[in-house]
């Protein structure tokens, strides 16, 4: 059963509950500034919360917004675009945030680029077998901003059961599962408690 802690980011700009066997990466490395990353201690699983310039037109509509997380996504990927595969995209309510403010997830999965292993001619140490990308988009218009919370679940061999995983039949298997889990209670817990972020980053 995994326990939560109340955990201030940006200061104290915002607040929500992450799992407590997650460590603030900050402390061991330079993180850019509108980003907060905690890692599993435990595992490979990392939680981003990054504050980014809003994308797309005005307004916000499921097409709008669709179009913004699909770009935020493909920024979030990179070069790695073509073993990028979404297998499903939801409108979320965030809890403690007001039912006007959109917001979606999506889940997908990153299969490293073929083309890396045929060059070194084996799989590098440590290579995922895929990363399943849970990443929640919240639009707030008014601010110009995106808020995007990434869960990113590599899957390497040997560190979880290939049998449990099939997300075409629905199998998440336990990371993914446990990785659900975090960003559901992020959706329950995430608060801004100072609007006046948004107009610093």
């Amino acid at each position: 059963m995994t326990t939560y802690k109340s955990t201030p980011l940006f200061g104290g700009a915002l607040v929500c509950e992450m799992p407590t066997k997650f460590a603030d990466v900050s402390t061991l490395r330079q993180v850019p500034d509108n980003q907060e990353v905690y890692i599993d201690m435990e595992g490979f699983t990392t939680i981003i919360v990054e504050i980014n310039e809003r994308v797309g037109a005005g307004g916000s509509t499921p097409e709008i917004d669709g179009r913004a997380l699909t770009t935020h996504l493909e920024e979030i990927v990179g070069d790695g675009v073509e073993g990028l595969k979404v297998w499903n995209t939801t409108p979320t309510q965030f809890s403690k945030l007001d039912e006007e403010i959109p917001a979606y997830t999506l889940i997908a999965t990153l299969s490293p680029n073929a083309s890396d292993e045929v060059e070194s001619g084996a799989p590098r140490a440590n290579t995922p077998d895929f990363t399943a990308i849970i990443l929640s988009l919240v639009r707030l218009e008014r601010e110009r901003t995106d808020i995007l919370i990434t869960v990113n679940v590599p899957h390497i061999r040997g560190e979880y059961d290939e049998e449990d995983v099939d997300l075409q039949l629905g199998k998440q298997g336990q990371l993914i599962g446990d990785a659900v889990d975090y960003a559901s209670q992020i959706w329950k817990s995430f608060k801004v408690r100072d609007w006046g972020l948004f107009k610093e980053v």
